[in-house]
């Protein structure tokens, strides 16, 4: 069977907000090294852009729940 605890969608809320922040974070220290490099490699390239597309991601995804860290 299922288990029939429920999730309150704060805490889902909350940790959406959390992983926009993580991911943020992480988009933000590849683009720093991809920016300091003479010759990214299409590995790094491509790790940052799927970083980016991840955070952009999960803030429509915030948008459409309406939710913000502004509370």
């Amino acid at each position: 069977m299922l288990s029939s605890k429920k999730i309150k969608r704060e805490e889902v809320d909350e940790q959406l907000l959390d992983t926009i922040f993580t991911l943020k974070s992480e988009w933000m220290n590849l683009k720093s090294i991809i920016e300091r490099s003479f010759e990214p490699s299409e590995i790094g390239l491509y790790d940052l852009s799927v970083a980016e597309a991840k955070y952009f991601f999960l803030l429509r995804e915030a948008r459409h729940r309406k939710i913000s860290a502004l509370r």
